[in-house]
């Protein structure tokens, strides 16, 4: 049997989801679960890893789709609610899914691709006839789930996870952040990304906890949620960190004490999918009373780094391999770097993914002859504790002999008083090689010969940006992530 299916077992009477108004017990969620993986088999014994993609609501009916897929021996392809259609149609025929779900809201979008493929269409809610048959032993190497990559240098990568890999994911959280089946957390991530599937969703189902959802997002509906008194568990992304102290801003100082001392109530607020800039770190301690853990993982790995649950949190820093994932920083040919210089992160683990969709190639390419994982990330051990500087293929800026971490550049510019958020990027210098860009949202009129001045004093003169851009907003992603090919338009 699925181990997380096992695990709610043992919790047949405890509140699995919350959503919409609705409580649904883990006995309901077996039950379910049980019952559209028999409609999904419909004349199978065995699904047999064949794709199915599904659009549902965050919710009940989302948790029970995909408990289903898995429970019949089908891999879950979870399509993401905001992609266009050509978005849509290139994972699905990437994956060459064999069946597609949906709910009634998503159905006008779905079914056209559907039809003109020939493929099985499943629409939640309407009569579906099948019999009752015995779900299948699914071994733990099998592919449970395949996510997509972001596609920043290429058409995006399906990731193949096994039941093993998310089992170690999930294991490894359960321990590290001391995970238990009282708990209570609020999802208001994308569900087509191992944050919100592994970190929130099957974290909270695997301890037992309650996990509950909001329809839609917003800075006033979830702290409406902590104001209800139960929740105690938040992980999220920086953008959001940053649209809920600006809400929390806004507010009359009687209503920001009452939801400061809430959330002063809380075990454990999460930070991660994209570096959190210090200045909110800071911000958010103070509306909240908590010192955000940050960690770091990624599609392929899960979660890796982790600032620890009990301890120290160091504000930069991702922490220390979490139990039982080898990390190792290298250079370019491989070589482990010394402590205090920068190299690529590499992980080996069993949370590492089984390969890449149909992408032998770039499966091998992946991975070091001695089974490294390569993240592509570039990180520095410091004091014991890991900094990423950036992805080497875009926040890393080589500019006259010397490798500039953007990352680091917009900490020292988010800490000017006028400089909200900011971007930074390199751009193409013929006696240089790269220059350093930002871009940045200013609450004020920035003197920018003023601006570059008060750099020289904040960093050595060659990391100084050589060009700026003011803007209202920065562009980003789903994830909230700044997009950094956008930002190089600006220019």
């Amino acid at each position: 049997m699925i181990t997380i299916v096992q695990q709610a077992h043992r919790h047949p009477t405890n509140t699995a989801i919350l959503s919409g108004g609705q409580t649904h017990t883990y006995a309901q969620l077996l039950a379910y679960s049980e019952q559209f993986g028999q409609q999904l088999l419909t004349g199978r014994t065995d699904l047999a890893e064949a794709r199915v993609a599904f659009m549902v609501e965050p919710g009940f009916d989302y948790v029970m789709v995909q408990w289903g897929i898995w429970r019949s021996g089908g891999i879950a392809v979870p399509l993401c609610t905001t992609y266009p259609p050509a978005s849509l149609q290139y994972v699905i025929d990437d994956t060459a899914a064999e069946i597609i779900v949906t709910s009634s809201r998503y159905a006008s979008i779905l079914q056209p691709i559907a039809e003109t493929r020939t493929i099985r269409f499943i629409e939640l809610g309407l009569s579906d006839d099948h019999s009752s048959s015995v779900l299948p032993d699914v071994d733990p190497a099998r592919g449970a789930m395949i996510l997509y990559t972001s596609g920043t240098t290429n058409l995006p990568k399906g990731v193949v996870s096994t039941h093993a890999n998310l089992d170690a994911q999930m294991s490894t959280l359960i321990a590290a952040w001391e995970w238990q089946s009282t708990d209570h957390i609020l999802c208001v991530l994308p569900l087509h990304h191992v944050h919100g599937i592994v970190n929130v969703i099957c974290c909270a189902l695997w301890a037992g906890a309650c996990c509950e959802f909001l329809p839609e997002f917003s800075a006033g509906a979830v702290f409406a949620a902590f104001q209800r008194g139960a929740i105690n568990l938040f992980m999220a992304v920086p953008t959001i960190y940053f649209k809920l102290i600006a809400h929390w801003e806004s507010l009359p100082e009687t209503e920001q004490q009452t939801l400061t001392d809430t959330m002063r109530t809380f075990r454990l607020m999460v930070s991660g999918s994209a570096a959190l800039p210090v200045t909110v770190m800071e911000k958010w301690e103070r509306v909240s009373g908590h010192t955000l853990l940050e960690r770091y993982g990624m599609t392929e790995i899960g979660m890796a780094i982790s600032n620890p649950y009990r301890g120290k949190r160091v504000p930069g820093h991702i922490g220390q391999p979490l139990p039982g994932v080898g990390v190792r920083l290298v250079d370019e040919q491989d070589e482990p770097v010394d402590e205090g210089q920068p190299g690529e992160i590499q992980v080996k683990a069993a949370t590492v993914f089984r390969e890449y969709w149909q992408r032998p190639q770039a499966t091998q390419d992946a991975f070091t002859d001695d089974g490294w994982f390569r993240t592509g990330d570039v990180a520095v051990l410091d004091e014991g504790s890991y900094k990423i500087l950036g992805r080497s293929s875009i926040d890393i800026i080589k500019s006259g002999g010397y490798k500039l971490s953007a990352l680091e550049i917009e900490e020292v510019l988010r800490t000017h008083p006028a400089i909200g958020d900011c971007g930074v990027i390199g751009l193409a210098d013929e006696e240089w090689g790269e220059i350093v860009g930002a871009v940045l949202v200013a609450s004020e009129t920035v003197d920018l010969a003023e601006l570059n001045q008060w750099m020289r004093t904040q960093m050595a003169a060659y990391k100084v940006p050589r060009h700026y851009r003011i803007v209202t907003e920065l562009p980003r992603n789903a994830m909230g992530k700044v997009t950094k090919n956008d930002l190089k338009k600006l220019f």
